[in-house]
């Protein structure tokens, strides 16, 4: 079993920053794809940014340029710093990794989400 636990979400004005983190922590052999979505009340959950375990980047056409996403693969921790935010950006944000098993099987975990809450 595998745990996501996300932090740094909050309040924030508009034009300011936040940095959200996600640990995965328990039965894990390696993390392939860790990423963000994001979900707005009455929108679908949509992806914000994922990176792979090589370090290749995917953004949202909403955030380039100003999301940056990074993972620390020793601490099977991913990263979003997100700049110059805006209030089209609150919703909750998931973390959400691919993990491999030790028998190289991969599983989706989902990261139980964070409130980012962006005021104009």
């Amino acid at each position: 079993q595998v745990q996501l636990v996300e932090s740094g979400g909050g309040l924030v004005q508009a034009g300011g920053s936040l940095r959200l983190s996600c640990a995965a922590s328990g039965r894990i052999f390696s993390i392939n794809t860790m990423g963000w979505y994001r979900q707005a009340p009455g929108k679908r959950r949509e992806l914000v940014a994922d990176i792979t375990s090589g370090g290749s980047t995917k953004y949202a056409d909403s955030v380039k340029g100003r999301f940056t996403i990074s993972r620390d693969n020793a601490k099977n921790t991913v990263y979003l710093q997100m700049n110059s935010l805006k209030p089209e950006d609150t919703a909750v944000y998931y973390c959400n990794a691919r993990v491999v098993a030790v028998t190289t099987l991969e599983y989706e975990y989902w990261g139980q989400g964070t409130q980012v809450t962006v005021s104009s």
